[in-house]
């Protein structure tokens, strides 16, 4: 299969699939004019990324499962740590969330929305009025999403 097919039965953008061959999680074969050419074991390895990075996985975590999945011998607890440690980062990203909602809505009933200037939104967010930053003791600015 060339990348156009691998693309199309995977759900990834070629852009994508070329970045996984980058970071050597899958290596397709060459043909001699420089075409990639996919194997079936190389389709189910970019839907098995798919679908790890549409549960949120990060590219190391889709690595370790990838490697857990080919090895045999894996014992399945290395599997559910993984995913463990996923669900704990996507329950703090959850809380994370209800925190940002409560204050955010409190800010927005406390605002009259009329032809006031004074606001409790903007206050709030300038640091002038209650503090507008939820308390969820998480860092919400982290670099991976």
């Amino acid at each position: 299969m060339n990348i156009g097919d691998v693309a199309r039965k995977s759900g990834l953008p070629a852009k994508t699939i070329r970045y996984y061959e980058d970071i050597e999680l899958v290596t397709p074969k060459r043909e001699a004019n420089g075409y990639r050419v996919f194997s079936d074991a190389d389709l189910h390895k970019l839907t098995f990324l798919a679908r790890a990075r549409a549960l949120g996985f990060t590219i190391e975590d889709c690595r370790t499962l990838l490697a857990l999945y080919e090895d045999e011998t894996r014992a399945s607890a290395e599997v559910k740590n993984v995913a463990r440690r996923h669900l704990s980062e996507i329950e703090a990203k959850i809380a994370d969330l209800q925190a940002m909602h409560a204050t955010l809505t409190r800010l927005y009933e406390e605002c009259a929305g009329d032809h006031r200037p004074d606001c409790p939104i903007l206050e709030g967010l300038s640091g002038d009025g209650d503090n507008a930053t939820p308390d969820t003791g998480h860092d919400t600015h982290k670099g991976e999403g």
